[in-house]
């Protein structure tokens, strides 16, 4: 066996042993975490049940707070505000959701569904303060074991109501994709997208969107969603003795293709269907490998009629999406006289000023 042979089977043997290490980790993180969210669980039905036995009032967790403290100065997480949590927690969960699986975990008398125990701490106090309705709480759960939402994003979808967004935009998908593909694409994609992040004023260019979006991709990226990879801008295509430039092109790592990102100000024309069309078949010809799923085309504009849509996409060959998106709302022009200008601001702060001496003297 030569040396280059041992060197590829020493690195394929050392790549197993790294994925077992962090496959042990995942699973150490997870079996505290859940360890955690049971032990809690139980600190609240304990509480509980003493306030319904012994009659105690919200002062008991003020000296459980403090005596827990004491007695483990290393622990954290004991807070009076979060033993409330703990509380409110064990309430919450006493009954199990309509829509969740039936298998449960059962907890000594009561029950609480296994997926609360596979979210982290923070997220679940997210879920319980953000979200009242608990079958909607649970999908998003579902959305942060699928997706790895970090607390934050986690934040950010249930403000921006993913819930009402996800799979929403007109698309061809069912008529040009596999059965078991389509429903999976159309849940990848959203309608409206929100670029709240992003302060443009009109009017303003399509050229203009592109690189403020360019500018704050990392926002841009959590917008559209887990599994997007960014490849390019005008990114350029060859075809024939003509060059082709698609506004913003991604690799989806989940659907395994292509995704042309193509930006339109107002309103939805026909027109652009075709152009995404062709931009479509052209890397499925060009740049996509064999492996590769059909490049599928989002267009994002402003306003879009649903029925014109419908009708752009009824012939076109690849899978497109028509969506809308959103941006910072700009204050009016009417109101913009009414704002108080530096200088007015200025002004005012000297008069409070001369104000207060005049009142010490």
């Amino acid at each position: 066996m030569n040396d280059m042979q041992t060197q590829n089977d020493y690195n394929s043997f050392l790549a197993e042993i790294k994925q077992q290490i962090k496959s042990s980790q995942i699973r150490a993180i997870n079996s505290v975490n859940k360890e955690m969210i049971l032990l809690y669980f139980r600190i609240g039905k304990s509480i509980n049940q003493k306030q319904k036995e012994l009659g105690w009032g919200a002062k008991v967790i003020d000296n459980l707070s403090h005596d827990i403290k004491s007695a483990f100065p290393e622990l954290g997480g004991f807070s009076v505000r979060n033993i409330k949590r703990m509380l409110r927690f064990y309430k919450e969960y006493t009954q199990p959701f309509e829509k969740v699986p039936q298998a449960v975990a059962q907890m000594e008398d009561e029950i609480m569904p296994p997926i609360v125990s596979q979210i982290p701490w923070s997220h679940n106090v997210i879920l319980i303060e953000k979200i009242k309705d608990a079958d909607l709480r649970y999908w998003y759960m579902q959305k942060t074991l699928e997706h790895g939402w970090s607390r934050d994003v986690l934040a950010l979808m249930i403000q921006s109501q993913l819930h009402k967004r996800e799979g929403k935009l007109v698309s061809n998908f069912k008529n040009i994709l596999a059965p078991q593909d389509s429903d999976l694409v159309q849940q990848s994609f959203k309608d409206p997208y929100l670029f709240d992040f992003l302060t443009i004023a009109e009017p303003f260019l399509e050229r203009e969107l592109e690189s403020n979006l360019i500018k704050h991709m990392e926002k841009f990226l959590i917008e559209l969603g887990s599994g997007f990879a960014f490849v390019g801008r005008q990114y350029k295509l060859e075809v024939g003795e003509d060059d082709f430039y698609i506004d913003l092109l991604f690799y989806h790592l989940k659907l395994r293709c292509y995704v042309v990102v193509e930006l339109k100000k107002g309103k939805f024309k026909p027109e652009y269907s075709g152009q995404v069309n062709f931009y479509c078949s052209a890397i499925d010809g060009i740049l996509a490998h064999k492996e590769d799923k059909p490049t599928i085309g989002l267009i994002l504009c402003q306003e879009k009629n649903e029925i014109v849509a419908e009708y752009s996409l009824r012939n076109m060959s690849q899978p497109i999406g028509i969506s809308e998106y959103e941006l910072t709302e700009i204050l009016p022009k009417e109101f913009e006289s009414s704002l108080p200008t530096i200088q007015m601001i200025e002004n005012e702060l000297k008069h409070s000023l001369n104000t207060m001496e005049k009142e010490d003297d």
